[in-house]
């Protein structure tokens, strides 16, 4: 007799980008090179000293040895001061752990605030793996409405009228995945405070904040009295450093939020994987003027990518910012997959329908323009001619 599966598990859509991509295989090169803008990865090389310095701690002995649970100490302590500068707050080790990326950061937040039969509220359209973690732990993801007309920045209000006696958490991205939509710091502040009344944690996923458009602080929940008592921060080294095969992120919060954070993940990963954290820890005070430069690439290629949209007005940029673009698609016919696969299939352009994203986004497909080199975003003019 065969072994039943997990049925939370079971009821899961296959990973949805694989899928988007399989698209591709009936494109016959007849409109040029494939152009890829399914996936959030960073379209430039890691600098090349931190390259070295990742080859050399890769063949050290120490990096094949256990760590920290938390994190190697020299990585925590550069992470916490980076913090700390850029949110001009009161943030040590003591408030950081390193995850195997931000996706783990996230289950680790879910774990921490919420058990089967609980509910997490989501904006939709929600980054996808977000919910398919509270699903996997049985946790309902609670669709926020995030509307066009608002630039997708979810309303407090609606939040509020949602939370129930299950619910746990909010979680926010921002700026967001997948619209890339950048939520004003006092929305953040007062979904800090509603979270703060309810008695429920604000899970707040930061994995894009290096490109802002302004180099500032996004928020200053940091420096209010008693944040850690509901905040959970998450981030990502992947975008940043343009390493995301190092599979290395953080979470910042209250150290005793963190201590239990530590009993999570030595069951998950004993400690992060140790051969990146050093140059990480390295590249943090050193790399600032490249990773500037990075942040002005990729604003330079958001607006390449507004201009050539420009000029296909059957075609909406809804929202536009961080690596991310939020596109209404031209058809009232057609479904967003149906969309997304006819031009990957006809004009060999990849992109994922907002139908990916939760309830109500077939109208909608996700551009990931940040991985496209300007050739790429210049050739998507003669793609669209006459496409809808």
């Amino acid at each position: 007799m065969r072994a039943a599966m997990n049925p939370l598990v079971a009821a899961l859509a296959p990973p949805p980008i694989p899928q988007a991509q399989g698209w591709a295989h009936a494109y016959d090169g007849s409109a040029g090179p494939l152009i890829n803008l399914t996936q959030a990865a960073p379209g430039s090389a890691p600098h090349p000293d931190f390259l070295a310095r990742l080859a050399e701690a890769a063949g050290s002995a120490e990096a094949a040895r256990y760590g920290a649970i938390a994190g190697d100490t020299a990585l925590r302590e550069a992470y916490a001061a980076d913090v700390a500068a850029l949110y001009a707050a009161a943030i040590g080790p003591e408030n950081v752990a390193i995850t195997a990326g931000c996706n783990q950061a996230f289950a680790v937040a879910a774990l921490l605030a919420a058990r089967a039969g609980d509910a997490v509220l989501l904006p939709t359209p929600w980054y996808f793996n977000h919910q398919t973690t509270l699903a996997m732990l049985g946790v309902e993801a609670v669709p926020l409405p995030a509307r066009a007309e608002d630039g997708f920045v979810p309303r407090v209000a609606d939040a509020e009228a949602l939370i129930d006696p299950r619910t746990r958490a909010i979680a926010l991205v921002t700026p967001n995945n997948p619209t890339g939509a950048i939520y004003p710091p006092e929305t953040i502040a007062a979904f800090a405070d509603l979270a703060r009344r309810r008695g429920i944690w604000l899970i707040l996923d930061e994995t894009y904040r290096d490109f802002l458009p302004e180099p500032r602080a996004p928020h200053g929940l940091f420096a209010a009295p008693g944040w850690g008592e509901n905040v959970v921060q998450l981030y990502s080294f992947s975008k940043s450093y343009a390493a995301p095969g190092l599979r290395l992120g953080a979470m910042t919060a209250a150290p005793e939020t963190i201590e239990a954070a530590v009993t999570i993940l030595d069951n998950l990963q004993i400690c992060p994987a140790r051969a990146g954290q050093a140059p990480i820890a390295w590249a943090i005070p050193h790399l600032r003027r490249w990773r500037e430069e990075n942040r002005a690439e990729i604003l330079a290629r958001a607006r390449a990518f507004a201009g050539v949209m420009a000029r296909h007005p059957g075609w909406r940029i809804e929202t536009i910012g961080v690596y991310f673009a939020y596109l209404r698609h031209p058809s009232r016919d057609e479904s967003a997959a149906q969309i997304a696969e006819r031009l990957a299939r006809e004009r060999g352009v990849l992109t994922l329908p907002g139908s990916y994203f939760g309830p109500g986004q077939e109208a909608f497909l996700r551009i990931a323009f940040a991985n496209a080199d300007p050739a790429e975003i210049a050739a998507l003019d003669a793609r669209l001619d006459g496409f809808g």
